[in-house]
């Protein structure tokens, strides 16, 4: 299988914040990234999308202190569905705060990165480009 076949998946990001979701889509067309992108404000919404498409992601983003059902009670409600669960990977946290607490909860539930949003532009800029680049290069259960 050619790797731009393994590389044509959806972005997708969760976040509750509007502000993060315009920074993270400009970031995308700045670094000219013709990915798809699925933007969620809401687990709920998310879960739907997941069950209901037969996309497979590049990778999904999640922030982990959203309103209403949390980055954490998302993974665990994933990985409560072997179906979801698959399709489901790579799930990288991508949040501006986490406790040690919440870094290691998180682990638990079998995540593939956890990252904490750079507070500058430019960084973040730079941390999203080294992890789609990664995820572009790496194979896992999604990329055939």
């Amino acid at each position: 299988m050619a790797l731009a076949t393994l590389t044509n998946g959806p972005l997708v990001y969760i976040d509750d914040d509007e502000d993060n979701h315009f920074i993270f889509e400009r970031i995308i067309n700045e670094l000219n990234l013709t990915n798809q992108l699925r933007l969620f404000q809401e687990g709920e919404e998310f879960l739907s999308y997941l069950q209901a498409t037969r996309e497979k992601p590049l990778l999904i983003l999640c922030d982990l202190n959203m309103g209403g059902m949390s980055g954490l009670e998302l993974k665990h409600r994933i990985d409560t569905d072997e179906f979801l669960r698959m399709k489901a990977i790579p799930f990288i946290f991508y949040t501006a705060l986490a406790s040690p607490q919440q870094v290691t909860e998180a682990y638990k539930a079998t995540i593939q990165g956890f990252h904490l949003r750079p507070t500058t532009f430019t960084e973040t800029k730079e941390q999203i480009n080294l992890i789609v680049r990664y995820w572009q290069n790496c194979l896992h259960p999604n990329s055939f």
